[in-house]
């Protein structure tokens, strides 16, 4: 019998304790919302919610049809995981770290919501008291879900599974959590700062975008890309199942962040889609201004830089002016892309050209075109004369950047310390699916004649 190491019996041990701690924690009954609750608000945010959770597989899909046919499942189950591992967490102690009472301005305390303590029972969330609290944690548990999982591009290929778990883990609780509190909780830092966050482009984009870049540098390069050699898309069809369900999930992700079921839900609805629309005409069509041809993958990749870029700004600017934003991001990402491919930097699937530069662009054209006309709880930007939340908006970028960038290089260099973050050169070679999980995206049976005789030969991919 093959001998079983602790580290291999450490997380599932990790999980019986949560288990058994569950046991103990009291029950509540369901609030009695005595009317006070909107029913449309609420099936709203319901439909919302399973739109945004829509998100994390059509994120597998849109990453697994890029990556080498070796390295699909090894990439899509690494998005899909992160909806196990982030929803125990943020029953246990992250939405608690992100939404309970305030600690300095920099973080929620634990013990508020401990194993979800007090949720069920508990008054409604202050800037959402038309829908039940628990409806509200679990809307922003999809948000936590998603973004570990956007910094799987960046990494794949390389990174092993039980590495990438760990990082999960902490990237929820030290990353994630401080950056929502920060953003979303009306004390935290940034928000009495006056910065704006409509959905998540500090929380979600910026933080993620900026751990990718972390770790491309710390695993250092595959093979391939030191050979220089040309990995074609395993299947360009995931890809575009992958946009269209990121796309479709992404109305829940936007207008959903109004909270209701009202005018403003709508706007960010509309915006949302544009955005998302002119910046892939716009990412495709700059790549035929260079020589190129029309391509799949490159209307793909725009769509959703747009829906990245419109993300902190869609309940704050005008209709019109999304197609700007979504545009403008385009181009600066696909230049983003071409620079990056130039220099030595191995981020697998163009993860910080796309969402951190995404991200960040979102973040400082929310600056530009914000006006209280669309959301009077919002502000105006430097294009309605307001130039002073411009800089606000900047300085708010430049903070999630930099905490963002440190401890998520933080975070990759301890794992790497205490445990093998890097699949062996053998292991890279064989393929991830195989190395990791012993298991193959495609397998058949081909009939081969040779000479007359026929027989079976075994194919992948």
């Amino acid at each position: 019998m093959k001998k079983i190491s602790f580290k291999q019996i450490a997380p599932f041990l990790v999980l019986v304790v949560v288990a058994i701690g569950s046991i103990f924690v009291p029950s509540f009954s369901a609030y009695d919302d005595k009317g006070t609750y909107s029913a449309a608000d609420t099936a709203w945010l319901i439909v919302a919610t399973a739109l945004v959770f829509l998100m994390t597989p059509g994120l597998a899909f849109f990453y697994g049809g890029m990556v080498h046919r070796k390295n699909v499942l090894s990439t899509m189950i690494k998005s899909l995981i992160a909806a196990g591992i982030v929803s125990v967490i943020w029953v246990v102690v992250g939405y608690s770290l992100c939404f309970g009472s305030d600690i300095g301005g920099f973080i929620g305390n634990p013990a508020d919501h401990f194993f979800f303590k007090g949720i069920a029972s508990g008054a409604p969330w202050t800037f959402a008291p038309t829908i039940p609290l628990t409806l509200f944690a679990l809307f922003q548990l999809m948000f936590a879900i998603i973004t570990p999982g956007l910094v799987v591009g960046a990494v794949a290929e390389r990174i092993r599974f039980t590495a990438y778990v760990l990082f999960s883990v902490l990237f929820c609780i030290l990353v994630y959590a401080p950056l929502a509190h920060w953003s979303w909780h009306p004390e935290g830092f940034l928000a009495k700062m006056g910065a704006l966050d409509f959905a998540g482009g500090t929380v979600v984009h910026i933080s993620a975008g900026c751990a990718a870049l972390a770790g491309a540098m710390v695993l250092k390069r595959r093979k391939v890309h030191m050979a220089q050699e040309e990995i074609p898309p395993a299947n360009i069809p995931y890809v575009l199942i992958g946009t269209g369900l990121l796309w479709f999930g992404w109305f829940g992700f936007n207008a959903g962040s109004a909270v209701a079921a009202n005018a403003l839900s709508v706007s960010a609805f509309a915006t949302t889609n544009t955005a998302a629309a002119a910046a892939g005409l716009s990412w495709m069509f700059f790549d035929v201004m260079k020589g190129k041809k029309p391509s799949v993958l490159g209307f793909c990749i725009g769509a959703v830089v747009g829906l990245v870029a419109i993300t902190p700004a869609a309940g704050f600017v005008a209709i019109p002016q999304s197609i700007f934003i979504g545009v403008v991001a385009a181009i600066i990402s696909n230049v983003a892309v071409y620079v990056k491919s130039k220099s030595k930097l191995d981020d697998t699937l163009d993860v910080f050209p796309c969402h951190g530069i995404g991200g960040i662009v979102g973040m400082l054209m929310t600056g530009l075109f914000a006006t209280k006309s669309v959301n009077p709880a919002g502000n105006d930007g430097l294009f309605y004369g307001n130039p002073a939340f411009f800089f606000t908006q900047l300085k708010a970028m430049l903070i999630a950047v930099s905490y963002s960038f440190v401890v998520s290089y933080l975070i990759f260099k301890f794992i790497n310390f205490i445990l093998p973050l890097r699949v062996s050169e053998e292991e890279e070679e064989a393929g991830l699916d195989a190395s990791q999980h012993n298991e193959k995206y495609l397998q058949g049976t081909l009939l081969v004649n040779t000479n007359g005789t026929i027989t079976e030969k075994t194919v992948e991919g």
